[in-house]
This record gives C-alpha cells, sequence and structure tokens, in this order.
C-alpha cells in the first residue's frame, strides 16, 4: 500500500467513525462484558461470590427480624439453591418501572429494598447489585416466592426474563427460593464449588447472628453432607469456638450487647494463657480484615479502662508506666461485631470501617460495660490486669534483647547474617530465598543454585517452637534472627510486609520425619510472627523427588511410590535399572539439587495459603502449644493414615 493510500484509508476509516460505533449497554449486558467489576474476578473467588450475594439477602431479612432459618444446597448440577423464610420479595408493580418488583430486583442493576425506602433498617448487601448480577452471570435463574399463600414463580436465562411472574400453587409458607446456575461461559476457570470454603462462611454468618439456624447440604455424588449451624449464643459461643483448645483465664466470655443512634455494638472476649491475642471484627455481617473506627474504639477503651482499674486499685503504682494496648490484648481472643445502618467502608479491599461515630459508640458502649465488669469481678479483674503485667515485662525484655541483638550482630540490613549466601539481584518479586537445614544440603544448594536470583540460607537443628515461647526468648534465638534479618522485614510492630527482600520463601527440607517437624516449626513461625508473608502469598514448599531411576544414561526422577511401579512397569527390563531412594536432600549434589528441585522450569513447589484462618489458628494451637489432651486425641484419630515413617 502505497503512502497516498495509507492515508485516504485512514480518512475513510475516520469517517465511519459515527454514533452506530457508540455501544450503550443495556442493562445487564454490562454485567456479562465486565464481570470482574462487579464480582471482583472471574476465577473460584468470583464463582463463590455469587453465593454471598444470594445469602446476604436473605441474611438482610434475618436481620429485620423477619426469617430464622437459610438453606443453602450444591446441587448434583453445581448449581445452588438458596432458600429462606422471611417476608418473600414483593411480586406488586413496582412504579418507576410498571413491571413487578421481583421482576425489577432481579433485572435491573441499583434496584433493591436497601436505599432507605424503609424495608430494611441495616444490611450488608449496600450496593442493590447482589440479584441481579447473580441473575446476568448466570445459564438459568429460577425464583419461588411464598407470600400472601401463594406460590409465585420467575425464570430467566443470562439476566433476561423467560417468562411474567405467574402463579404456580397456593402454600402456607412464606418466603424465598433462589437456584442458578452459572455460566460456565463466564466462569471458564471453573464452575465447581468447594464445600469446606461455604460452609466457614456460613459456620461465620451463624455467630455472627444469634438465633440464626443456617444448614448447608452438597448432594453431589460422592461428596454427599449436611450441616447446621444455629448458635443461640451469638460472638459469645464464637469466642467459645475459637479457644476449644485453649486454657481460658475465666469460665464465661465477656459479652456486651447495646445499642445507640441506631447502631448495635456486640462484643465478646476471652484471655487464654497464650501470648497471641485474636481479634476479629465485623461490620453488618463483613469481615474487616483492615480494622477501621469501631476497631480503634474498642481497643482504645480496653486499654483505657484496664490501666484506670489498676491505678485505682493499687496494681500498678501512680508513678509507674501505663500498660500498652498490646500488653493488655495479650492472649485475649475478640469478636467485635457492629450492625450500622449506613456504613463506610474505605481500604483497598473495602474491609475497612470508616465511620467516625463507630469509634466513638463502640468506646463509650464498651468502656460503661466493661468498668462494670470489673468492679463485680475484682478476682477475673486482677488476673486480666497480671496478665498485662506479666506481657509488659516481657515487652520490655524483648526490647532489651532486641538492642542487645542490634548492637551484636544487627537486624539491621547492612549487617546481613553469615550464613546467608545471598543472590546478586536487587529485585524482590525474582528474588528467592530457600531455608535449608544444615550444612551439607547447605553446601550442594549454594553450589546448584542460579546466583542471579537465588539465595540460600542454612539453618542448623530445630529452631524454636514460638507457639510456646514469649517474646524475648525468640529474639535471643540466633536462627530466628537470622531469617528475619534475611527477609529485611523488621520484627513485630516494626514489621513491614512491603521490605520483604525476596518474594519467594521456600521450605527446603528432608523428606524423612525430622524435616517435617522443622517445616512445622518454621510454618508456625512464619504464621504467627510473618503473617502478612504468607496471606501475600510468599511462602512455599519445596516438593524434592522421592527416587531416582537410572537405566544406561537414562535417568528419571520420581515423587511418590505409586509413580516408581508406574514407570517400572513401563520400562524395559534390561539393563537393569538402578534405584535410588533420597532420604536427605544431601544425598544429592549440586547438580540434581539444581535439576529436580531448584530450577524454575522443572521443578514442583506448593505454595502456602491461609483459606481459613480460624482452623489454621486452632491448628497451630492444638499441634504447638502447651495442653496435650487435644494433640493426643488428634494422633489417634489420624494415625491410620500415617506413611513413611522412620521406626
Amino acid at each position: 500500500m502505497s503512502v497516498s493510500e495509507e492515508i485516504k484509508s485512514k480518512k475513510d476509516l475516520a469517517k465511519e467513525y459515527d454514533a452506530s460505533q457508540i455501544q450503550v449497554l443495556e442493562g445487564l449486558e454490562a454485567v456479562r462484558k465486565r464481570p470482574g467489576m462487579y464480582i471482583g474476578a472471574t476465577s473460584s473467588e468470583g464463582l463463590h461470590h455469587l453465593v454471598w450475594e444470594i445469602v446476604d439477602n436473605s441474611i438482610d431479612e434475618a436481620l429485620a427480624g423477619f426469617a430464622d432459618e437459610i438453606n443453602l444446597s450444591i446441587e448434583k448440577d453445581e448449581s445452588i439453591i438458596v432458600m429462606d423464610n422471611g417476608r418473600g420479595i414483593p411480586v406488586d408493580i413496582q412504579a418507576k418501572t410498571g413491571r413487578p418488583a421481583l421482576e425489577t430486583v432481579f433485572t435491573i442493576l441499583h434496584a433493591g429494598g436497601k436505599f432507605g425506602g424503609g424495608g430494611y433498617k441495616v444490611s450488608g448487601g449496600l450496593h442493590g447489585v447482589g440479584s441481579s448480577v447473580v441473575n446476568a452471570l448466570s445459564t438459568t435463574l429460577d425464583v419461588y416466592v411464598y407470600k400472601d399463600e401463594k406460590i409465585y414463580h420467575q425464570q430467566y436465562a443470562q439476566g433476561k426474563v423467560v417468562h411474567d411472574v405467574e402463579v404456580i400453587g397456593e402454600t402456607d409458607k412464606h418466603g424465598t427460593t433462589v437456584h442458578f446456575v452459572p455460566d460456565p461461559e463466564i466462569f471458564k476457570e471453573t464452575v465447581e464449588f468447594n464445600f469446606d470454603k461455604l460452609a466457614t462462611r456460613v459456620r461465620e454468618l451463624a455467630f455472627l447472628n444469634k438465633g440464626l439456624k443456617i444448614t448447608i447440604e452438597d448432594k453431589r455424588e460422592d461428596k454427599k453432607q449436611f450441616l447446621e449451624y444455629h448458635y443461640e449464643g451469638g460472638i459469645k459461643s464464637y469466642v467459645e469456638f475459637l479457644n476449644e483448645n485453649k486454657v481460658v483465664l475465666y469460665d464465661e466470655p465477656i459479652f456486651l450487647e447495646g445499642e445507640q443512634q441506631g447502631i448495635t455494638i456486640e462484643v465478646a472476649m476471652q484471655h487464654t494463657d497464650g501470648y497471641h491475642n485474636n481479634l476479629m471484627s465485623f461490620a453488618n455481617n463483613i469481615h474487616t480484615y483492615e480494622g477501621g473506627t469501631h476497631e480503634f474504639g474498642f481497643k482504645t477503651a480496653l486499654t483505657r479502662v484496664i490501666n484506670d482499674y489498676a491505678k485505682k486499685n493499687k496494681i500498678i503504682k501512680e508513678n509507674e508506666e501505663n500498660l500498652t494496648g498490646e500488653d493488655v490484648r495479650e492472649g485475649l481472643t475478640i469478636v467485635l461485631s457492629i450492625k450500622h445502618p449506613d456504613p463506610q467502608f474505605e481500604g483497598q479491599t473495602k474491609t475497612k470501617l470508616g465511620n467516625s461515630e463507630a469509634r466513638t459508640i463502640t468506646d463509650r458502649l464498651f468502656s460503661a460495660h466493661f468498668e462494670k465488669f470489673l468492679m463485680e469481678n475484682p478476682q477475673v479483674a486482677r488476673q486480666i490486669v497480671e496478665k498485662g503485667l506479666l506481657a509488659a515485662r516481657a515487652r520490655l525484655a524483648a526490647k532489651r534483647a532486641r538492642e542487645v541483638t542490634r548492637k551484636k550482630s544487627g537486624l539491621e540490613i547492612s549487617n546481613l547474617p553469615g550464613k546467608l549466601a545471598d543472590c546478586s539481584s536487587k529485585d524482590p518479586s525474582i528474588s528467592e530465598l530457600f531455608i535449608v537445614e544444615g550444612d551439607s544440603a547447605g553446601g550442594s544448594a549454594k553450589q546448584g543454585r542460579s546466583r542471579l536470583f537465588q539465595a540460600i540460607l542454612p539453618i542448623r537443628g530445630k529452631i524454636l517452637n514460638v507457639e510456646k515461647a514469649t517474646l524475648d526468648r525468640i529474639l535471643a534465638n540466633e536462627e530466628i534472627r537470622s531469617l528475619f534479618t534475611a527477609m529485611g522485614t523488621g520484627f513485630g510492630s516494626d514489621f513491614d510486609v512491603s521490605k520483604a527482600r525476596y518474594h519467594k520463601l521456600v521450605i527446603m527440607t528432608d523428606a524423612d520425619v525430622d524435616g517435617a517437624h522443622i517445616r512445622t516449626l518454621l510454618l508456625t513461625l512464619f504464621y504467627r510472627y510473618m503473617r502478612p508473608i504468607v496471606e501475600a502469598g510468599y511462602v512455599y514448599i519445596a516438593q524434592p523427588p522421592l527416587y531416582q531411576v537410572r537405566q544406561g544414561k537414562k535417568m528419571a526422577y520420581l515423587d511418590s511410590d505409586e509413580e516408581l511401579d508406574d514407570y517400572l512397569k513401563e520400562i524395559p527390563l534390561s539393563p537393569k535399572p538402578v534405584i535410588q531412594r533420597y532420604k536427605g536432600l544431601g544425598e544429592m549434589d549440586a547438580e540434581q539439587l539444581w535439576e529436580t528441585t531448584m530450577n524454575p522450569e522443572n521443578r514442583r513447589m506448593l505454595q502456602v495459603t491461609v483459606d481459613d484462618a480460624i482452623e489454621a489458628d486452632k491448628s497451630c494451637d492444638m499441634l504447638m502449644g502447651d495442653r496435650v489432651e487435644p494433640r493426643r486425641q488428634f494422633i489417634e484419630d489420624n494415625a491410620r493414615y500415617v506413611q513413611n515413617l522412620d521406626i
């Protein structure tokens, strides 16, 4: 094409750009075009989000006081049914659209009963996009409304109405049933629901809404199960559940419920003899991971009330330092739930409450209740203060240890630990830190690695079990210190995940019992003191092969006994294959280690994630804590699954 022709065709194209090329996406087309804007992603995460949009509507009926039971089921064909016994979605004509309200709710974005029409005082889903978005992203959706002694039904396909609302029978029930089939065209990655993921959230919702009965059932072949959650104690039961395997300082959790300016506050808390605190806060049933004003108000009140009580009762002398927030929260399990008529969320993930009045009201209500509790229960009050004083002493000892440490070997970047073989790259996004046990594996790893982006840190022996140790002991431990130093994130209150020098932290231990133990100790350390690194998805476990099979010049690496059997069946009988079982990484030379375990092209690594923080917390506590009973029970229940035990 000549230059003049090119200019001419550009002119023609420019002329063609007229009003006909401007697209107006009507109604729900926009949702199908850009689903990520409405549900975050079209991955498994987004798929499960659909369920919560429908369940939230049923929860809102419960919050309004009209529903006390919700049933969720995964059907055989991976579709979802959500039933509630609330008022039933209105079916009369909505004035603005001239269509039944039911149809309006499911086919028009930003239509719902949550915008101050008087239908709901408090609700979780506030965008009014829930039902219509689920409808847009489903191949079919059926709604049944049980209301005024009639059963109403309407069906939709990809968000479009299949038939008008019709009466299909009579009933004495009331409520709404929604049945939807997610569209595989949208959810290309998977349309398979994870029962445990749904059950964890259902359990949480049952705790947060006391007296509400929620059932979840899996009807898929080979996966059949049914769970029912119903807690009359609400969040008080939640705290008891979280502290199940822990030693508590007093039997009953402290519980408060109060209302002011239309805002309801619930707090349940209980001290344990552990060193970790666990604060879970919620606003309108939404887990506020990043905290917010309600959490700030609670923390301020807790610290102030405990210090005032201790000073008044001469447990802390006038001239002595006050306890800090961290001191009074040590070993404390707290669930804080707030129901707000107009919540304002901020932060990256919209999980941080921003209403300023929430802070003052939480502070005021909790202070008054907690002061009264301490006055009425002097024994428990004394235990709470002494727990805080112990924590303060450990904190000061840790501070001194930290200062000595800094002087001695430095928790500073300028002074990296001597054992660390660092990589030359300064770009954390490509850098990897391999933690290996012992010097022999460390030597092979140092020789075999790619010096550009792989660093090696050998650790000697078993590191300290941090679940049972105070902060000063942890900081005095050389292995742990060198790990924090190498990572560059800082420690405790100075911890900053953005300063991580490596975005892959790989645990590379032997495939024996000792290796598994070291791996567990390391994971406990990361979960308790480096949790943001785990949440960011930086922690991995290397998967070295178990066998090497040599036949002539041909060599294969295999990961399990099954793979070995299958491989031996496939290859000729002669020459006779030589089988080597690797008991430890030290048995591999540098080249083999690189080829099988470290080379990004061939290696297999397990990423460590925390899907269910509560379960992880309880497991950490049970397996690594002080109480023997729950651990013994766990061993007895699971002993039959043990393989490759070294005796």
